[in-house]
């Protein structure tokens, strides 16, 4: 039936004549948008894509790494600026690497838990305005533990005496964990020492003299110092010094001692220069009483024997008399000056004791800064000036004088006084 219904409408298009009345039926056509083809978008910008800003490499491992650009890395260079020892950069594709050998950081050429700063860049072969500058940061680290240590600047024994003054140094050894803080103990009780309290501070101490007692053995004390070093994890590490202190002598107390054992040997030999002095002016006037009186018995004889052998008989009675005269003169002499024979013999023994305590003076006088024999010389002083008091103790000194020190000194050693008191054979 569907194919009837065709040959009818084919008939009625083919007969002539037979037309119908048409009506626009025309629907506007509906505009089309057709998209874009959907190709490959392209980045003009030169961009690095696979930029690691921080690396971290464990000592003896390998780093290998290869950097990436947007674009043809046939048509680029690549460089790097600022890179530790042993990192390289492949200059035509960008590939990184690095052998962290321990030998490396044993000579002090890297270090670990340091920031490495390396610049890298890629440019344009032919276009040098087309570059990319950029920089990453590497890190080497090690899980060997290296122990800090305490280092003091003297041997872990040592021998002093005392008054004199200890100094060193606490140093460090650092380690993986630097020690940050020092502390400090002793075996006993001392004073005067500056506290140590980080590394490369001054231990300064200084014994007194009354550090060792009589009751120590030996005379010496041990001092046993400790020196603790801790780092951040509260890792310690402890620096022993053990220190002999020896009993030795208070020299200055000891030249205190001395020069007032000089001054009392002084100021007693100046005393008895001034008793010899006046035993000396008393024996010298005794001595020129006695003799106006020899010189004028003798001068009385003489003329008597004189005027006995005149002619004149008044002159020969006078000269008889006239020698009786000069004989009775001497015990007028002994009674007027008689010899002072003691205050001779004190003065002699006074000066002999005073040029025994200047020799004495002489003889035990300090040497050098230091002598080691002051007690022994102060000792030798104080003896000396005992005996001589004690031989000089019934001769009466004086207590005064009007004469100078120097004064003194020039009378008592004047060429006359030397003649008189010296030595006769």
């Amino acid at each position: 039936m569907r194919l009837a219904l065709h040959f009818i409408v084919l008939a009625l298009l083919i007969v002539p004549g037979l037309t119908f009345a048409q009506h626009d039926t025309t629907v506007p056509p509906v505009p089309v948008i057709i998209p874009p083809a959907q190709g490959p978008q392209v980045d003009s910008t030169l961009r690095i894509i696979n930029i690691n800003p921080y690396f971290t490499i464990h000592v003896d491992s390998t780093l290998t790494y290869g950097l990436q650009i947007n674009k043809d890395a046939s048509k680029y260079y690549w460089y790097m600026r600022n890179s530790p020892v042993g990192l390289r950069i492949n200059k035509d594709n960008g590939q990184l690497t690095f052998k962290a050998e321990k030998s490396y950081f044993l000579s002090g050429k890297l270090k670990y838990d340091v920031d490495y700063k390396v610049d890298v860049g890629v440019q344009n072969l032919r276009d040098p305005k087309e570059r990319v500058d950029t920089f990453f940061t590497i890190v080497f680290y090690n899980t060997d533990i290296v122990p800090s240590k305490v280092k003091p600047s003297i041997t872990p024994s040592l021998t002093m005496d005392e008054g004199d003054t200890l100094s060193f140094k606490v140093q460090c050894e650092n380690g993986s964990f630097p020690i940050e803080g020092i502390s400090f103990y002793a075996n006993m009780p001392i004073k005067n020492y500056t506290q140590v309290k980080k590394c490369d501070d001054d231990f300064t101490w200084s014994p007194g003299f009354d550090f060792v007692k009589e009751t120590d053995s030996a005379k010496v004390k041990i001092l046993v110092l400790n020196f603790v070093g801790v780092n951040k994890f509260q890792i310690r590490d402890t620096a022993t010094v053990k220190i002999i202190v020896r009993d030795a002598l208070n020299y200055p107390l000891a030249l205190r001692e001395y020069d007032q054992a000089v001054r009392n040997v002084t100021g007693y030999s100046l005393r008895l220069k001034y008793t010899f002095q006046q035993l000396d002016k008393g024996v010298k006037r005794t001595k020129s009483t006695r003799t106006t009186f020899d010189i004028t018995s003798s001068s009385t004889a003489l003329t008597g024997s004189v005027l006995a052998s005149s002619a004149s008989a008044g002159a020969k009675q006078t000269g008889a008399i006239l020698p009786s005269v000069g004989v009775t003169l001497v015990p007028v002499k002994e009674a007027v000056a008689p010899q002072k024979i003691t205050e001779q013999n004190q003065a002699s023994l006074i000066r002999s004791s005073t040029k025994r305590l200047d020799f004495m003076l002489q003889d035990n006088a300090l040497t050098g800064e230091r002598d080691p024999d002051i007690t022994k010389k102060t000792a030798k002083l104080k003896d000396e000036l005992k005996q001589v008091q004690v031989q000089l103790i019934d001769i009466p000194l004086e207590l005064t004088s009007n004469m100078t020190e120097e004064e003194l000194n020039n009378y008592f050693n004047s060429p006359k006084v030397n003649k008189k008191y010296r030595t006769k054979k």
